[in-house]
């Protein structure tokens, strides 16, 4: 996701309250660091007094490095250096602009004494006054003063104290017996407040989070800022909910020339919902050891199976079953990769058992390289040795409708596997057509644990109609070492036509792109072989032209099958832009398809696969729709239709409606069908109002629910948002109040809303709509694939 939304200065009517002075020397830090070596040079219509003590009249200007002091009267004694300024008192430097009555001081000391007086910083929005300021270098001490970000014509907010200091080396200022004025209302006192006047990060009190949920209740955190050093800092933060008791969160960053991480804990010494000590420890980093290797780790843990549930406040949180935990080091160059990783796992949800988890890789070892010979030969490999392990499965029961460990203990063994696969293809292209020919073999050869093998047997003499407990212990001995070797063999080609056309009064380039896929594998028993990390694809576009319809090594589909597809495109000439895009279809299959992932999995029969299609199509530069639609002629229905609108509104307004069903094809039973709609919707320049309804048909019940209202002005923007969103697989709900007032240029007070509302509505930060989404069907950046075609 990218950063932060921008703060929007648009409704302010001035980006400066004072003008840069005509006669002032240009801001420059490197001036400001050496003005003390600088020599002092005043300017004036007349001089008078003596040589000693001039007297300057009139446009009396006086300049040292980045400083400028401009007034009408202007006594200055040339061996003390002191001077007294009066009348229309102006003075600049690289980081404030002020107007004043009087100023008083010395140039050598460079200490100063200004009555009277309007600021502007420079180096970021922020305005004010004061009675007077004294100066001593870059730090000042401001009486009876103010400090806002808005224009002095709409005074929203400000910030007034009877003292505040500012340094400017430090970057910050602390004002005491603060008071934080909504308008004419006081709304929060502070005895003491320190706050930025540049982009320095300080060690300081931020901005609290407040929320109301009926989960929580009222929720208040106060971080509180710690910058250590300049490349790590940390944040604590002190968090109570009324109905839940004290939780302490922890946030340490540390960065440096080969690399970064960031450590996060959570604590809380008793919560009342589930009464136990309770926490979570998540690590993220990285190093790099040099131009082709990496070593990164993410790291999670959670004190208990509910955790992730009480705690997750965004509705994608809740439905985690697990973590997972990777380190390892990872190497890339031109023609290779490689790595060697290890994972774990954790259970997080209190209604499954460890079965549900995912075999963990206990080490991996992996590897690729490809590289071109000539023009016509290309060649390379895919590689991996990986030992899979998994923790003991600990049954549970139903007590007193809880989820409770019954004591009972299932070993569960793993093994090891490696997997080869070389390949060579003959790439052969023109301006207009392309056809690639690759020959592969795959080996995959296991060691497994007896108990692995022995259970792997037993479920293989129940598919035949064996009683296990009747049969001879031969029968019973699995194979420990089992292994598969097939060729795989593929021809990959396609065509380009394109044309020039002209559609109400627009040139595009029109295109027609036919592509054929052939795909052949013979069959091989593979019910000796274990399922580790394999799983089925989700049929999609993707999966028309890949040599494998399984993830993982565990399993190798025969094959012998095409696809046919056909792209047309219309792109506008002007731009570039894509004005249409349409996608269909098919596989083809001449044979059955026989490989199956066992437990009543059913084979590809020999036909045709469910027609794929997909539309695109930008209506205007507002509009823009799109359709995901597949069919599946054995059952005369559809196996999955989605369908997206978007309609961007003025003032970066936006309205999203997507319909999403899917139908699982071995089963012939619905797995979802929803309806989505979001917006934010633009009233006038200082009000809107945004939602989400998110409503799954299946369960008759929504899946989350947003209402709120935002009100904008120059230098305040306020958020309101109340919220019922789905929390746990049960189907619970839950509710929660969220409002969050952001004081722009300074900071923000109470719960982060944008960051619910970026999830909820794609488009709040228009920027979100130009990200390329993850694709479903790639492997994650520590993997590599080798079921994709080379």
């Amino acid at each position: 996701m990218a950063s932060e939304k921008p703060v929007n200065w648009n409704l302010c009517p001035a980006t400066d309250v004072l003008p840069a002075f005509d006669e002032a020397p240009k801001a420059d830090p490197a001036a400001a660091a050496t003005r003390d070596q600088l020599p002092t040079d005043i300017e004036g219509d007349q001089l008078s007094g003596t040589s000693t003590i001039p007297l300057y009249k009139g446009n009396v200007a006086l300049k040292r490095g980045d400083q400028f002091l401009g007034t009408d009267n202007l006594r200055f004694n040339i061996e003390t250096g002191n001077y007294i300024a009066d009348g229309n008192v102006r003075y600049s430097d690289s980081s404030i602009r002020l107007t004043a009555q009087r100023a008083e001081g010395n140039k050598e000391t460079d200490s100063h004494k200004i009555s009277d007086i309007q600021y502007q910083l420079v180096s970021r929005r922020g305005n004010g006054s004061a009675d007077s300021i004294d100066l001593q270098g870059s730090v000042g001490q401001m009486h009876r003063s103010t400090y806002t970000t808005c224009d002095p014509s709409q005074p929203v907010w400000k910030l007034a104290a009877p003292q505040i200091e500012v340094d400017n080396n430090e970057g910050f200022g602390t004002a005491r017996n603060a008071v934080l004025r909504v308008g004419k209302v006081p709304v929060m006192y502070m005895p003491w407040f320190k706050f930025p006047i540049d982009d320095r990060r300080l060690t300081g009190l931020l901005y609290p989070k407040l929320s109301q949920s009926g989960r929580n209740g009222f929720d208040y955190a106060q971080p509180i800022y710690f910058n250590l050093a300049p490349n790590y800092d940390d944040t604590l933060t002190p968090r109570w909910m009324s109905q839940r008791g004290l939780m302490l969160d922890n946030e340490f960053r540390y960065l440096y020339g080969g690399g970064r991480g960031q450590l996060d804990t959570e604590w809380m010494p008793s919560d009342s919902l589930r009464d136990r000590e309770r926490g979570k420890i998540t690590y993220n980093g990285y190093h790099n050891v040099d131009r082709h290797w990496q070593a990164r780790a993410n790291l999670a843990w959670v004190s208990d199976e509910r955790y992730m549930e009480d705690f997750a406040s965004r509705l994608l949180g809740v439905t985690a079953s697990n973590l997972q935990s990777t380190a390892g080091l990872y190497g890339t160059g031109r023609t290779w990769t490689a790595g060697l990783m290890a994972d774990q796992w954790q259970l997080t949800d209190y209604t499954l058992t460890e079965a549900a988890l995912p075999y963990s890789r206990q080490p991996r070892l992996f590897g690729t390289w490809d590289d071109s010979f000539g023009r016509w030969l290309e060649t390379g490999v895919y590689a991996e040795a990986v030992r899979f392990t998994h923790d003991d499965i600990r049954g549970k029961t139903i007590v007193d409708g809880e989820y409770v460990r019954d004591g009972s203990l299932t070993r569960v063994d793993g093994g090891s596997r490696l997997d080869i696969k070389p390949y060579v293809s003959m790439p052969l292209a023109g301006a207009a057509w392309y056809i690639t020919p690759t020959l592969a073999w795959r080996y995959t050869a296991y060691t497994l644990d007896r108990g692995l093998a022995d259970g792997i047997r037993r479920n293989q003499l129940v598919a035949a109609g064996i009683d296990p407990a009747t049969a001879t212990p031969e029968q019973l001995r699995g194979n420990t070492s089992p292994h598969r070797s097939l060729p795989i063999a593929s021809l990959d080609m396609g065509l380009f036509f394109d044309r020039e056309t002209d559609i109400g009064g627009r040139s595009y380039l029109h295109t027609l792109e036919p592509r054929l896929f052939y795909l052949n594998t013979p069959y091989r028993d593979q019910r000796d072989l274990p399922l580790f990390d394999t799983r089925a694809f989700t049929f999609s576009w993707g999966q028309l032209f890949r040599d494998s319809r399984f993830t993982g090594a565990d399993r190798q589909n025969d094959a012998n099958q095409l696809t046919t597809a056909l792209t047309t495109r219309l792109i506008r000439q002007a731009d570039g832009r894509e004005k249409l895009s349409a996608s269909i279809g098919q596989i083809s299959y001449f044979d059955d398809s026989r490989t199956t992932l066992g437990g009543g999995d059913a084979i590809v029969q020999q036909g045709n696969s469910a027609w794929v299609a997909d539309v695109n199509w930008a209506i205007n530069d507002r509009w823009t729709l799109g359709s995901t639609y597949q069919w599946n002629p054995k059952y005369r229905k559809e196996d999955l239709s989605s369908v997206r609108a978007r309609y961007l509104l003025p003032e970066d307004g936006v309205v999203n409606l997507t319909y999403r069903y899917r139908r699982n094809p071995s089963t012939n039973v619905d797995q979802l069908k929803q309806a989505d709609l979001s917006f934010l919707y633009p009233i006038n320049p200082r009000w809107s109002i945004v939602g989400r309804y998110y409503y799954s048909m299946l369960d008759n019940k929504p899946l989350e629910i947003i209402g709120g209202v935002q009100w904008d002005s120059c230098c305040l923007a306020v958020r309101a948002l109340a919220r019922r969103y789905v929390r746990n697989r049960e189907g619970e709900m839950n509710n929660s109040l969220q409002v969050e007032f952001v004081l722009k240029g300074l900071s923000s007070v109470g719960q982060d809303t944008d960051r619910t509302l970026r999830r909820a509505i794609l488009g709040y930060n228009r920027d979100d709509l130009y990200l390329v989404p993850p694709s479903n069907i790639e492997a994650n950046d520590d993997d590599y694939d080798p079921n994709l075609i080379p």
